[in-house]
């Protein structure tokens, strides 16, 4: 049994089990309204054009992809960057926002598996990538200092982890063995991580040089 090809894990229908898909849509539904409750209370109002801008950067950053081996591509998910201009909460809705245009609109996924993808790019690249993120920054003396190494290894991990999730689903549905999609999914997808450090961090930077108060407007940290 070989495991089916999937592209920095937008996964289409049937990919996983229709009760497995079920249970992914619940959880993700459940995560995203608090995610809505919580930016609603802690975002700063400056920040909320900034929503739609970082949602538009990361949607047309996600068109380009980059050769990883054996003819499989990756792009950016940008859950961490996301996260680090705009906290996890709102940087979870941003996720939301562009895996569900891509779907409704160019077909990148399925209605069916929406929301797996959603929770395995938008609440577990987001949520767990910015708790790996703020745990290195202390580490380093705090955000200042430890933003561009913090955010980069979130970033790898974050795919790491959308990956890992993604292995569990299929593993769930007896469409792979979990014993050959984990390290499947987790081999490609810690190369595809590289390359969404290496934008995370050039994104950060970029933005640090030249609008360093954007840094100061998101939502509160958990």
């Amino acid at each position: 049994m070989t495991l089916p090809s999937v592209q920095a894990l937008h996964a289409p229908d049937g990919f996983v089990s229709v009760p497995i898909a079920i249970a992914m849509w619940v959880a993700t539904v459940a995560v995203v309204a608090y995610a809505v409750r919580r930016t609603n209370q802690h975002l700063d109002d400056r920040a909320v054009p900034l929503l739609g801008v970082m949602a538009a950067f990361i949607f047309a950053a996600q068109m380009f992809n980059f050769p990883v081996v054996g003819g499989t591509s990756g792009h950016l998910l940008g859950g961490v960057l996301a996260a680090v201009m705009l906290g996890p909460w709102a940087g979870t809705l941003v996720m939301t926002a562009v895996v569900a245009v891509q779907a409704l609109l160019f077909q990148d996924g399925g209605l069916v598996i929406m929301g797996a993808n959603i929770f395995n790019m938008g609440i577990v690249g987001t949520l767990g990538g910015y708790a790996v993120y703020r745990a290195i920054a202390r580490l380093l003396g705090g955000e200042e200092r430890g933003r561009l190494p913090a955010a980069a290894i979130a970033a790898w991990m974050s795919v790491v982890a959308g990956s890992v999730a993604m292995a569990l689903q299929l593993g769930a549905s007896d469409v792979v063995p979990l014993e050959l999609a984990l390290p499947a999914m987790v081999g490609v997808h810690a190369l595809i991580g590289i390359g969404e450090a290496l934008i995370t961090v050039a994104a950060l930077a970029f933005i640090g040089v030249t609008r360093a108060d954007l840094f100061r407007l998101r939502d509160a940290p958990a």
